[in-house]
């Protein structure tokens, strides 16, 4: 499945209403793990609205960096984080849930149907996926 197949599941999951915006994108990323799209999607239900529905970082950033933890194995983690979070920023505006759903000009900074594709995106793009 190539980076931008992956980036529209993400945006097909999450517009179908049954899964949230961090369960999209770890279901879209599963094949970089060892486990399943199904046990994926349970680890992280309670992320979605802005880590457990507190309007703070982004689900779809957080689904990300779940997947990153589990393909580099913890080493490394970090620094790879920090580059999905900062073109993350660069890209939606912001990366808390409450900044990209503000709405200006009739419309939110950053919908979060956008907020999963441009996740998906920017982890490939950091792993180098094609």
């Amino acid at each position: 499945m190539t980076l931008q197949e992956r980036a529209d599941k993400a945006v097909q999951l999450k517009a179908s209403g049954m899964y949230n915006c961090a369960q999209s994108v770890t279901a879209a990323l599963a094949d970089e793990t060892n486990l399943t799209e199904e046990q994926l999607c349970q680890i992280s239900a309670g992320f979605c609205a802005g880590m457990g529905n507190l309007e703070a970082t982004c689900g779809a950033l957080i689904g990300a960096g779940m997947v990153a933890g589990l393909k580099t194995e913890g080493r490394g983690t970090l620094g790879k984080t920090r580059q999905i979070q900062e073109e993350f920023g660069r890209r939606c505006g912001a990366i808390k849930c409450k900044d990209l759903k503000a709405v200006t000009d009739g419309k939110p900074l950053c919908p979060c149907e956008e907020c999963v594709r441009n996740a998906v995106m920017i982890y490939g793009e950091v792993f180098g996926l094609q």
